[in-house]
């Protein structure tokens, strides 16, 4: 036994130890520790009716009317078609949540959390669609013993999987999903990285356009392309010409883990694409780029990623699972992105630092 198993052994004695929890209780120089401890319990334990308290709150509208101003019990109870005592119950535990804010007996505002998150979009729409994954997790056991997907979510999901046979209406919901929650992680990528130094951009698994739109502004003179199926090409088609940014901008049709990728391109971007396959197709992705850049061409990865620090949650527990449930891939950690991107050809790479770490980091490789 190693000097750490022996003092974690040690320590878990102690911690475990319902005398020294009640000693911790009562000690004032503890006391402040031991009750985060069971706080943090607390919320590991009841997190899931957290989490359905903002899909309540997001499903009737409650947080869009009190964004317009305070109201009334009676106003949010008509509004979200609810009793007035299951409208109360709400509120009260959106107020918990920080999400609502009380104002009087019967008078409720729009709480910082509540306000933090409507200016996130993307969030709203991520939750709403989270009823599907909620229904995988049901048995938790379940969808580990299996392996993963065959659930809700996996058939969500089920066209990435079909080289290009979906049509619009298939693909409608992920692409409008996905470009619902760029903004959540764009402005963060362009904020970190000098795109305007590049000629010719493309950017794989694109979907709708929403990155490319957004980087347009900040590399005003690059040439702009997109790969992805055909189905989403279309719909990104209609974005970039609604954007303005048509004659800027070519789309290639295709499957990226099929079809050779175009060339002539000093950057290529994936964005939130590599953590959605497993390692063999992941690896598939990354020859083929490095095939398609030219010598010191530049390949940039954003996703969220494993082993954050401070955010370990979002990593292996929240997209460990949704990964799992979808039936495709897995968070990777930097070192081991990196590691496949030696593997692939790219003959060194680096970690360019993000605002926000918890919702997207960002590798560099070079050719």
């Amino acid at each position: 036994m190693t000097l750490r198993e022996k003092w974690i052994g040690w320590r878990n004695g102690i911690l475990g130890d319902p005398g020294f929890q009640r000693f911790a209780a009562r000690f004032p120089l503890m006391r402040p520790v031991a009750r985060r401890r069971a706080r943090g319990l607390f919320d590991l334990v009841a997190g899931f009716t957290y989490s359905q308290t903002l899909a309540a709150c997001i499903q009737t509208g409650v947080l869009d009317l009190l964004a317009s101003g305070p109201c009334a019990t009676r106003d949010v109870a008509a509004k979200a078609d609810l009793p007035a005592e299951g409208a109360d119950r709400l509120l009260r535990a959106a107020t918990a949540l920080r999400l609502v804010e009380r104002l009087g007996p019967d008078r409720w505002a729009l709480g910082a959390d509540g306000a933090a998150l409507r200016g996130n979009g993307g969030i709203a729409e991520m939750v709403a669609h989270h009823h599907l994954l909620y229904a995988d997790l049901a048995d938790p056991v379940a969808l580990l013993r299996r392996g993963g997907g065959g659930g809700a979510l996996a058939r969500y999901w089920h066209y990435a999987e079909d080289a290009g046979k979906g049509d619009g209406a298939q693909v409608a919901p992920y692409s409008a999903l996905m470009a619902a929650s760029q903004p959540l992680i764009a402005q963060q990528v362009i904020d970190a990285y000098p795109f305007h130094e590049h000629k010719k951009i493309l950017d794989v698994g694109g979907g709708e356009g929403a990155f490319l739109c957004a980087v347009a502004g900040s590399a005003p003179r690059a040439e702009l392309s997109l790969f992805d199926l055909p189905a989403v090409g279309e719909r990104a088609r209609a974005r970039f010409d609604s954007a303005g940014y048509g004659n800027r901008t070519t789309i290639f049709e295709g499957s990226f883990l099929v079809d050779a990728l175009p060339q002539g391109h000093d950057l290529i971007t994936l964005i939130r694409v590599l953590h959605d396959h497993d390692d063999a197709p992941a690896m598939t992705i990354l020859r083929a780029i490095y095939a398609a850049l030219p010598p010191g061409g530049k390949l940039l990865i954003s996703e969220p990623m494993a082993e954050t620090p401070g955010a370990e949650p979002a990593g292996d527990a929240y997209f460990g699972l949704y990964l799992l449930a979808m039936g495709s891939g897995r968070p990777r950690s930097p070192t081991e992105i990196r590691h496949m991107l030696r593997a692939a050809g790219f003959r060194r790479s680096r970690l360019i630092k993000t605002a926000m770490p918890l919702t997207t980091r960002i590798i560099l490789a070079t050719r």
